[in-house]
């Protein structure tokens, strides 16, 4: 199953989604929303304009907004 992981640099929600899926030895493929239009775009299809990160993705399906209920507000810019 392919996962995509859409972050913010300094989001600690995403640094510990980031770790457990790496203790779990899952394979991401991570995307920097900050640094990416073209992956904030894809984002923002996904969750609409007020996203909050991270989301991660599975198989092309949101399967988990935030983390344990808390993100970073990414906004609609």
């Amino acid at each position: 199953m392919a996962l995509e992981l859409y972050v913010m640099r300094g989001c600690p929600h995403c640094a510990d989604l980031r770790e457990d899926l790496a203790f779990d030895g899952r394979d991401v493929i991570e995307h920097d929303v900050e640094r990416d239009p073209q992956a904030r775009a894809r984002l923002h299809a996904l969750v609409g304009p007020n996203a909050l990160v991270p989301v991660l993705v599975e198989d092309g399906q949101v399967a988990q907004i935030g983390r344990h209920g808390r993100g970073c507000a990414l906004g609609p810019g």
